[in-house]
C-alpha cells in the first residue's frame, strides 16, 4: 500500500506510475477527494467536541436551572451531530482504505517502460538449447509413456486442469523440491514450514486481497483462504512485528502447494501440465533495511539463476516492463527456461523487490540501532523454482531418443541414485 502522504504531496507521481502500468489514474483523484472529505468531518467533529466539553463545564457551574436545561438540550443536538459525523467519517475512511488498497506499487525508475509482456527486456541468455538428433517430444507424450503423468486420473478425481504424478514422476518432483530447499539453505535462507491456509488479514498484508480475490480459493465457513504462494504466509510471519536492526536481514525459504483459479483463454495452454489450479513452488523471501534491498534483489536473482544452472537448463533473464509488473512490485526479474518439446520459454522464477509496499500493509517495522522512530522495512520475494514448469523443462531437456529421461546429477541423491528413468 502506498503512503497516503505521497498521494497528498506528489499526486502527479502516482498518476504517472499508473499510466506507466497501463492503468486508469482516476483512483488518485478518488483518494484526494475522500481524504478532503475525511479532513472536513474530522475538523467539524473536533470543533463540536471542544464546544461540548466547554459547555459541559458551564453546565456544571450554572445556578440557573432553565439556563442549564437549555444548554443540555443544545448539547444533545451537538451530540447527535457528532455521532452523525463519526459515522460519516467511518464510511469515508472505509472507502478511502478500499481505494488505497487497490493502487499498485510505484515502479522503480530503472524499470523499463512498456505496454505488456511483449515489451519485457531480455538481459541475457545463459547456456545453449540442446541440439537433438531426433524430434523432441512434449511432456504430455513423455510423461504418460514413462508412467509419470496421468491426466485421466486427475480429471476423474477432481476435474480439468488437474493431473496425477505417479512413480518416478512423483519422486522426481519431490526430489526437485527437496534439492531446492537444501540449496537455498546453503545460500543463507532459513527454511520455514507454514500453513497452507491463511486468514484474510494475511492475504491483505501480502497484497493479494482485495485485488486478486477472484483468483483465490476461499473456505467461507471458516473464513480461511488457500495460499496462492508461500510469499503470503512468509509475509504473515511478521505482521505487526518490530525488528531490531541488528537482526536484519531475515532470509526465509519455504515449500507450499499453491492454489489459484487460473483464468485461461480458450484454446491456450490446454494440453499438458503447464497451467493448473494447483501446483508446487519453493519460495525465497527477504526482510531487510531499505538501503539493503537493491543488493538483496541481485542476490535473490543470482540464487534463482544458480538453481537453473545447477540443473543444467538453458535459461534467460528478463526484466519486466511497467505494463507487466506485478501489483506489489517495484522491480522484477523473470527467469525462463527453454522447453524443447513445447518450443517455448517457460517462466520458472519471478524475483521482485516490493519496497515498503507490503510492510506498510502488514505493519512490519524495524527499530534503528541509533534509536528514534521505528521505520518500515523492505520485502523481496522470488520463486526458486516453480513447478510444474521446472519439471517440464527437466523432462523435455533430458529426454533421450528411446523415450527415457536422464536424471540431472544434482537430483540423483534424492532419487535413490537412479540415473535414468526408462519406459
Amino acid at each position: 500500500m502506498l503512503d497516503i502522504n505521497m498521494l497528498r504531496e506528489q499526486p502527479d507521481l502516482v498518476r504517472q506510475s499508473l499510466v506507466k502500468r497501463q492503468m486508469d489514474a482516476a483512483p488518485v483523484d478518488q483518494v484526494l477527494e475522500l481524504d478532503a472529505q475525511r479532513r472536513v468531518f474530522i475538523q467539524e467533529a473536533e470543533q463540536l467536541k471542544a464546544e461540548r466539553n466547554s459547555v459541559s463545564k458551564e453546565i456544571g457551574r450554572s445556578k440557573d436551572a432553565a439556563e442549564r436545561q437549555a444548554k443540555i438540550e443544545a448539547m444533545r443536538l451537538v451530540g447527535d451531530r457528532i455521532s452523525q459525523l463519526d459515522e460519516q467519517l467511518r464510511q469515508v475512511e472505509e472507502s478511502l482504505h478500499g481505494v488505497l488498497s487497490v493502487i499498485p506499487n510505484i515502479p522503480d525508475p530503472r524499470t523499463p517502460l512498456g505496454k505488456d509482456e511483449d515489451e519485457n527486456v531480455v538481459l541475457r541468455n545463459v547456456g545453449q538449447p540442446r541440439q537433438f538428433d531426433f524430434e523432441p517430444k512434449p511432456h504430455w507424450d513423455l510423461g504418460p509413456a514413462l508412467g509419470m503423468i496421468d491426466f485421466e486420473q486427475g480429471v476423474k478425481i477432481t476435474g480439468s486442469r488437474f493431473y496425477v504424478l505417479s512413480g518416478p514422476g512423483a519422486r522426481l518432483q519431490r526430489a526437485l523440491i527437496a534439492w531446492m530447499l537444501d540449496l537455498h539453505i546453503r545460500q543463507g535462507y532459513t527454511e520455514k514450514y507454514t500453513p497452507f491456509m491463511v486468514k484474510a488479514q494475511t492475504l491483505f498484508g501480502a497484497g493479494q486481497l482485495p485485488k486478486f480475490q477472484d483468483n483465490l480459493y476461499h473456505d467461507i465457513e471458516e473464513d480461511l483462504w488457500m495460499v496462492p504462494t508461500a510469499e503470503v504466509p512468509l509475509t504473515g510471519l511478521h505482521m505487526e512485528d518490530v525488528f531490531d536492526e541488528a537482526s536484519l536481514p531475515r532470509l526465509y525459504t519455504a515449500y507450499t502447494p499453491c492454489f489459484r483459479r487460473e483464468k485461461m483463454s480458450a484454446g491456450r495452454d490446454v494440453r499438458g501440465i503447464k497451467r493448473g489450479h494447483q501446483f508446487d513452488k519453493v519460495e525465497m523471501y527477504i526482510f531487510c533495511k531499505p538501503e539493503e534491498s537493491d543488493a538483496m534483489l541481485e542476490k535473490m536473482r543470482t540464487d534463482a539463476e544458480q538453481t537453473c544452472a545447477a540443473l543444467g537448463l538453458p535459461y534467460r533473464v528478463k526484466q519486466l516492463c511497467t505494463g507487466d509488473l506485478g501489483f506489489g512490485a517495484r522491480m522484477t526479474y523473470d527467469i525462463e527456461v527453454w522447453s524443447p518439446g513445447l518450443q517455448e520459454w517457460l517462466e520458472v522464477s519471478s524475483v521482485s523487490n516490493d519496497g515498503d509496499f507490503q510492510s506498510r500493509r502488514a505493519n512490519i517495522k524495524y527499530r534503528p540501532a541509533e534509536g528514534g522512530k521505528t521505520r518500515l522495512l523492505h520485502t523481496l520475494n522470488g520463486s526458486g523454482l516453480g513447478m510444474p514448469r521446472t519439471l517440464i523443462a527437466v523432462l523435455e531437456n533430458y529426454q533421450q531418443a528411446d523415450g527415457s529421461i536422464i536424471v540431472p546429477k544434482v537430483l540423483r541423491p534424492w532419487m535413490g541414485g537412479v540415473e535414468t528413468i526408462t519406459p
